[in-house]
């Protein structure tokens, strides 16, 4: 059947986002898609493979069809059908993540009912994961001809969000087509955000008035380089007890107990805090107490956390395996660096050293990167002209 084009004005364009899940401990897709539902420009709706009463899913800022609970791949008979019946409500669907039944299941729906329909893999193309994970690369070659190649290949467009991670996906797998558009992610700090200061956090965490703070946020995964960082800051802080470092974020398949093994083994665990998974205000909050933010991570789509420090004119240290990190440095929003602990230490040492003066035309600068390149706003246009280009 010949696909139908739909063009609407922009603020008409009503658009559905499937994906697996949007509980926030699952990572950056969650908070990638609360902040695209957020923006002006289009009319959005998810469907999610959640159970209808994950508590995750009450405050979520859009309209939500919930039609789990499913297993780890996500099938799940409702799908298709509820496709056919209202799928043709909505102008495009757009396809968050990959591996999993959703995206099949909509490029089925999609041929049957003539629908256009998007990409965003969110990353999960990057040729690291096959070095890092060959038995699992195996897999998923083996699922890759008859099923995610051809949801690729048969999409309006796969949306990127780098240059970085749209250059890296076609060394995954052999075989792969795809009409590509580098679309971004954005946000806009809300009123929490705006409002927050340093002093919620560190009245949770008394321990750490008048302290130096170094702020890793994001998932406790082998990815995140958390390791590389707690070696970095053992080389910075040793002798210097006014340093403290913040590992905030959920643990991974027991990570948290290693990672805080490695730190007493480093001989730092009396100077690094563990908070857990921060939201809100104390995640703002902890932004605002830091002096600076790190992330050495050895595979990172985007970044949304980083995205957020720089948000609150907060520097960064990266790695450059963080596919925003040329911005950054050109920028002067932050250093980047190999994902090694020695070059994380050395970025460290250099950011700690800057003198007021020097620290506040960093914090300036990393405002300036926000608002010239990931606010919500101007990531949107460029969304909405990708869907209507392709649609």
């Amino acid at each position: 059947m010949t696909p139908q084009t739909v063009v609407l004005p922009e603020s008409e364009m009503r658009v559905l986002h499937l994906t697996h899940s949007i509980d926030p401990a699952r990572g950056g897709i969650s908070e990638a898609l609360r902040q695209t539902v957020l923006a002006k420009g289009m009319r959005h709706q998810v469907l999610t493979l959640d159970a209808p009463g994950a508590p995750w899913l009450a405050d979520f800022p859009a309209h939500v069809y919930a039609l789990g609970p499913t297993g780890g791949y996500g099938w799940t008979p409702r799908l298709l059908p509820w496709l056919h019946t209202h799928g043709a409500e909505h102008d495009a669907w757009v396809v968050h993540g990959l591996w999993q039944y959703h995206g099949l299941a909509v490029r089925q729906a999609a041929r049957s009912l003539g629908r256009p329909y998007f990409v965003v893999p969110h990353g999960m193309l990057d040729p690291w994961f096959k070095r890092r994970y060959p038995f699992k690369h195996l897999k998923k070659w083996l699922y890759w001809p008859w099923a995610e190649y051809r949801v690729l290949r048969d999409a309006k467009a796969v949306l990127f969000t780098s240059e970085e991670e749209e250059a890296a996906a076609a060394d995954s797998f052999k075989l792969y087509r795809a009409r590509a558009a580098v679309v971004g992610l954005g946000l806009a700090l809300d009123d929490t955000a705006q409002a927050s200061t340093a002093a919620a956090f560190l009245q949770a965490y008394p321990a750490l008035q008048g302290r130096r703070l170094v702020l890793f946020l994001g998932r406790l995964h082998p990815k995140k380089g958390a390791d590389l960082l707690l070696q970095a800051f053992a080389q910075v802080a040793a002798g210097d007890d006014t340093l403290r470092l913040v590992m905030a974020g959920p643990e991974h398949a027991g990570s948290a107990a290693t990672l805080q093994a490695a730190a007493a083994a480093l001989g730092i665990a009396h100077k690094v805090v563990w908070p857990g998974l921060l939201q809100g205000t104390l995640k703002w909050s902890a932004l605002r107490a830091a002096e600076v933010f790190v992330l050495p991570s050895h595979q990172e789509n985007f970044g949304m956390a980083v995205v957020e420090a720089l948000a609150t004119g907060l520097p960064v240290i990266v790695s450059q395996r963080v596919n925003i990190w040329r911005e950054i440095v050109a920028d002067g929003a932050g250093w980047a660096g190999p994902a090694t602990a020695q070059a994380t230490a050395r970025m460290l040492q250099t950011s700690l050293a800057l003198t007021p003066p020097q620290r506040q035309l960093a914090g300036a600068q990393a405002q300036r990167c926000f608002q010239r390149r990931f606010h919500r706003n101007a990531v949107m246009q460029r969304w909405c002209q990708a869907l209507t280009d392709h649609g």
